[in-house]
């Protein structure tokens, strides 16, 4: 039994000791489909959902920007309280949201990071840049940038 812990030999081992082909959780940059993302054993070792996982992280992104320059709530409302509801729900979603593509990129994929730039910047492009014409809404913590 040489090479083998006292707690091998003995059998005392921890569970996590004999669990078969446990994914590594990778603490630097790295490239491939073989990935943890946002929940154990999503998108595993399948193409097919590394993809969907990608297309989510996408979608996320630019939803996270859409709803950092939406007006839902702050215009044209009587109603404070409904209006002030409305703001408050609309930020905890893009709050929630954004800690879910943030949580995504702790997986440290390369391809998951590159599709969050993409999302956020394609986002922006649409609904914060002033390309269409609309000035940005004023908000407590996206402000325009005055470059």
């Amino acid at each position: 039994m040489e090479g083998m812990s006292s707690a091998a030999a003995n059998g005392t081992g921890t569970a996590s000791e004999h669990r078969p082909h446990k994914m590594m959780m990778h603490m630097t940059f790295f490239w491939g489909k073989n990935a943890l993302i946002l929940f154990p054993g999503w998108p595993g070792t399948d193409s097919r959902m590394y993809a969907l996982a990608l297309v989510c992280v996408f979608l996320f992104s630019i939803l996270v920007e859409w709803l950092s320059y939406c007006n839902l709530g702050r215009e044209g409302w009587s109603n404070r309280v409904a209006s002030g509801l409305t703001m408050t729900a609309v930020h905890a979603v893009r709050v929630g949201l954004a800690n879910m593509v943030m949580l995504a990129l702790m997986s440290f994929n390369v391809g998951v990071f590159l599709v969050a730039v993409a999302g956020h910047a394609l986002g922006f492009f649409f609904f914060g840049s002033r390309i269409f014409g609309k000035l940005p809404p004023p908000s407590s913590d996206v402000r325009p940038m005055s470059c």
